[in-house]
């Protein structure tokens, strides 16, 4: 199932908010979001997320990994691979 760029762009945004906002609330913060974001690590998290989620996704286009949902999850695990880079970074 292939989805039209508009409607890939917003479930791709919304799949990085989503994990960051999940990454940050069940593996709390790490060292490197203490120090850069105060009080504000929920948006940091979740903007992180996205960043990943969207690196994910064109990696997943670069590897020619199928079309549509193969290159959502692509998404998802960049998402979380950043999140992870970011919360383990020192």
């Amino acid at each position: 199932m292939r989805f039209d760029p508009t409607t890939t762009f917003f479930i791709v945004l919304i799949i990085g908010a989503l994990l960051g906002l999940v990454f940050d609330r069940f593996l709390g913060r790490g060292w490197l979001a203490r120090k850069v974001t105060g009080g504000g690590h929920h948006l940091t998290s979740a903007l992180v997320g996205v960043a990943g989620s969207f690196i994910g996704y064109h990696l997943a286009i670069m590897f020619k990994i199928g079309g549509g949902w193969p290159q959502l999850l692509g998404a998802a695990i960049g998402a979380l691979a950043v999140l992870w880079v970011w919360r383990m970074a020192r």
